[in-house]
């Protein structure tokens, strides 16, 4: 099992769309989720290089977050997409639907998720890093750093969506 170090962070506008390098179709959603722990199923999309697309899913378990938010046990299987459609249907709450753009900045990827349904208006990146104190090249669009607020955990979104925290003082 590997140990996820990422920070999170809220986008400021569209500029990442043009400096991507690459793009999938995201749906997920969970399975079971609490006390920091979430059993996730993952469908993602990709256009390929000859303009075909490549449908893959995962089962992915996360364990509780540590370092406030900055790191946490990942354990990540490719699964047959078959079984992941089926998995889908019975989710503990709503699937987030999202595209991912990859960007380079210094020698880092940042994901950039752009929401869609209840969670539309949402767009946060994210940079996985190989240890906690690295520093990766902020790029020009970032903004807030939202690294341990659960209300970004996409587990959260699932049940507490994007397009009611304003109604809910969130």
């Amino acid at each position: 099992m590997a140990l996820e170090i990422e920070r999170k962070f809220l986008v400021l506008d569209d500029s990442y769309k043009r400096e991507a390098f690459s793009s999938s179709h995201i749906r997920q959603g969970y399975i079971c989720s609490g006390h920091g722990r979430t059993v996730r199923i993952r469908m993602k999309e990709t256009c390929q290089d000859d303009g075909s697309t490549l449908l893959r899913a995962y089962l992915t378990i996360k364990g509780p977050s540590q370092d406030g938010g900055l790191s946490r046990y990942e354990f990540e299987q490719e699964i047959p997409v078959s079984d992941a459609e089926q998995m889908l249907t019975f989710c503990e709450s709503a699937i987030i639907d999202k595209r991912r753009w990859l960007v380079k900045s210094g020698s880092h990827t940042f994901e950039v998720d752009e929401f869609f349904g209840d969670n539309e208006g949402l767009v946060m990146a994210e940079v996985e890093l190989s240890d906690a104190s690295e520093t990766p090249v902020i790029p020009h669009f970032i903004g807030k750093e939202v690294t341990g607020d659960r209300r970004y955990y996409n587990g959260h979104l699932s049940r507490n969506p994007f397009r009611f925290w304003k109604a809910e003082g969130e």
